[in-house]
């Protein structure tokens, strides 16, 4: 799905021509007196599995999204990869085993433009980072699924 800007209010499902549909979902305002939307064009006149399948799919992405690229820690991008959260939670697991004797360690963080270097000294500094990135992905996961449980399937069988 791409986002689109519409002045008017579009249907979440539209018939655009020549057995073409657009499907539309995340209606929210675009800050310039219309309204942003995400939206698929399919080749036919898609069933509610079919819709479900991308409005979910949609979710689901832009959730992954946040996840990946929206945590900011003391100011700092922090690049939450699945690969850098087992970095993260494997320093943090062996600091809090031994105690902080395996500190200091040394994280990338910004971004590839901009790289920033931050060392962690204690065991208290690497729990608040690490801690603080769980919770974000805590929140942005439960976001998401409220979001799911939210969607209002009915208009798309009208």
């Amino acid at each position: 799905m791409k986002i689109v800007h519409g002045g008017g209010d579009l249907p979440l499902i539209e018939s655009i021509g020549r057995g073409w549909y657009a499907v539309r979902c995340d209606k929210h305002d675009d800050g310039e007196g219309g309204y942003a939307y995400a939206e698929e064009f399919v080749n036919h006149k898609p069933t509610l599995d079919e819709i479900k399948q991308l409005v979910l799919g949609w979710i689901d992405a832009r959730t992954d999204e946040r996840i990946l690229s929206g945590y900011s820690w003391r100011d700092m991008s922090v690049w939450l990869s699945t690969e850098n959260q087992f970095n993260y939670k494997a320093a943090f697991d062996l600091a809090v085993m031994t105690d902080g004797d395996s500190l200091p360690v040394t994280f990338k963080f910004g971004t590839t433009g901009n790289p920033v270097y931050h060392v962690f000294r204690t065991l208290d500094e690497l729990r608040s980072f690490y801690t603080g990135a769980i919770a974000y992905i805590n929140d942005v996961l439960a976001e998401g699924w409220a979001a799911k449980d939210s969607v209002d399937w009915s208009v798309y069988s009208e």
